[in-house]
């Protein structure tokens, strides 16, 4: 197979000593996908085909009959080459079977895992023993508690070296674990637009938990992923918008975990509407009475300045809110707010792409911070 974004440069797996966002003029990452054939995949391929410093090492695919290899635009007629200027129009860009085996140290340096839950609980620690780096897409290395996986995800967790070793890649929060971490586990889509959108207030405690916290989130088809189902035919979302896993969503427990709370204080419900990508979360909270808030540029504030170093997340003012159009086919996450002072009452609407900074966007991210790159490489 091809290579993109060709270097003679040798890459050193472990991470770069040089300052974050330093440019890596001799710096490739030799990266391979798993489950290229899905959405996520396409997005990886995407993005990985225009970052200045990684190249594509090997396409697989996951789930699919194929024993040879096929030409990936088979799945995706999206990444023919006249679509993707980057990828050579000379020669098709080869998507593999499934084999832990094909992958060494000596030719990849960090694999994407874009495959299902028990996949990637099963080839994650097949690909740390060939000594590896992985960034998981899926939710099988996401919680801490081993025992949480049969009631959120429906399988018994057997792997607990690689979990615990594991570190819950949501890049604004957890950069200094991600630099050095040979495991990420990149957060879910939902949970990603109501951690970002809660973290800044919970962790300066200005939020009454006794009040509650109601998440209410919208997502585009592509979130329930490529594998067809009834309630994804084309005549049962369009024109249409239903809530659906109504204290079920597998992303709860990651977010009750990445923002400290129980499911006493915190309600999540996810819908689905009629578009294809975009993730707009409404959250509502009361304020505590110790809170130092007059008004809502006081909370802008405070959002400001704890994304002050996240290139990824823009915070509005006063008045504007986020909106899905503004977010789609980009990386960034979008934070807006209102408030009513007398009651204290706070809205935080977030909204993101699904595909983008909720899936292979962030997975791109992690793969910067682990490589000593800027968060932003290749996203913009």
């Amino acid at each position: 197979m091809r290579a993109l974004k060709q270097s003679n440069a040798i890459l050193d797996t472990e991470p770069s000593q040089e300052t974050e966002g330093q440019a890596h003029s001799n710096l490739v990452i030799r990266a391979a996908i798993a489950g290229a054939t899905g959405y996520a995949g396409r997005e990886l391929i995407a993005l990985l085909a225009r970052h200045p410093a990684a190249r594509i090492a090997r396409l697989m695919s996951s789930g699919r009959t194929e024993k040879q290899p096929f030409p990936i635009e088979q799945s995706h007629a999206k990444l023919r080459s006249t679509a993707v200027p980057s990828l050579d129009a000379s020669e098709p860009l080869l998507c593999h079977p499934l084999r832990v085996e094909d992958l060494s140290k000596a030719e990849v340096d960090l694999v994407f895992l874009c495959t299902p839950h028990e996949v990637s609980h099963e080839l994650a620690p097949a690909l740390l023993a060939r000594g590896l780096r992985v960034v998981d897409l899926s939710g099988a290395f996401r919680l801490r508690d081993s025992d949480a996986y049969a009631r959120w995800y429906g399988f018994e967790h057997q792997t607990s070296a690689a979990l615990d070793e594991a570190v819950y890649g949501i890049s604004e929060l957890n950069a200094s674990a991600i630099q050095a971490a040979r495991l990420v586990s990149n957060p879910g889509c939902y949970a990603t637009s109501v951690i970002l959108a809660l973290a800044p207030l919970l962790q300066a405690g200005w939020v009454d938990k006794a009040a509650g916290i109601i998440s209410d989130s919208k997502s585009g088809a592509s979130g329930a992923g490529r594998v067809p189902s009834e309630k994804l035919h084309f005549a049962e979302v369009n024109e249409n918008c239903r809530a659906y896993s109504i204290f079920t969503h597998r992303h709860v427990p990651e977010m009750l975990q990445a923002l400290n709370l129980d499911e006493t204080n915190f309600t999540f419900t996810p819908h689905l509407l009629p578009i294809i990508r975009g993730i707009l979360s409404t959250n509502y909270l009361r304020l505590a009475l110790s809170a130092p808030v007059s008004g809502v540029g006081d909370v802008v504030t405070l959002f400001q300045e704890f994304y002050a170093a996240a290139p990824l997340v823009r915070v509005y003012g006063d008045g504007v809110w986020p909106e899905i159009s503004a977010v789609a086919h980009t990386n960034y996450t979008d934070i807006g707010f209102a408030l009513d002072p007398t009651t204290r009452k706070l809205v935080i609407v977030s909204a993101l792409d699904n595909l983008g900074k909720g899936a292979a966007g962030q997975a791109i991210q992690n793969m910067n911070l682990m490589f000593g790159l800027g968060q932003e490489t290749g996203l913009l």
